[in-house]
């Protein structure tokens, strides 16, 4: 059971990525999923997730208006659109699944390896 967040990079304030979560093991549909980001000594703090049940989605304040998350469960993956990206979303990013959509790390029972992105002013 794995999860690969995969998509950061370096990019100008203004600009957008789009990170990927995929899941390798177990069908990503069958979990919420979780996004989380750790910025340099900080600790690590959810920006957004998605239930598996109803489609439901949340977001961090500061990202709300700005990021997206949606599945492809024929792909069996869950990606976060990051548009308007300003140097405070500078960080480690993270995905992760579990049995509950949460803005915490304790529901989440499979955490992938954490994708960089920094954002330059």
């Amino acid at each position: 059971v794995q999860l690969q967040a995969s998509g950061g990079g370096l990019v100008q304030a203004g600009e957008s990525l789009r990170l990927s979560c995929a899941a390798s093991g177990f069908s990503s549909d069958y979990y919420a999923i979780g996004w989380f980001r750790q910025a340099p000594g900080k600790e690590r703090e959810g920006i957004s997730c998605t239930s598996k049940s109803d489609g439901s989605k949340y977001y961090e304040d500061s990202v709300k208006g700005r990021f997206t998350i949606f599945r492809d469960n024929v792909k069996k993956a869950v990606y976060l659109q990051m548009t308007s990206l300003n140097p405070n979303d500078t960080g480690v990013y993270y995905c992760a699944a579990g049995e509950w959509c949460a803005m915490i790390t304790e529901p989440y029972d499979y955490w992938g390896r954490g994708t960089l992105v920094t954002v330059s002013s």
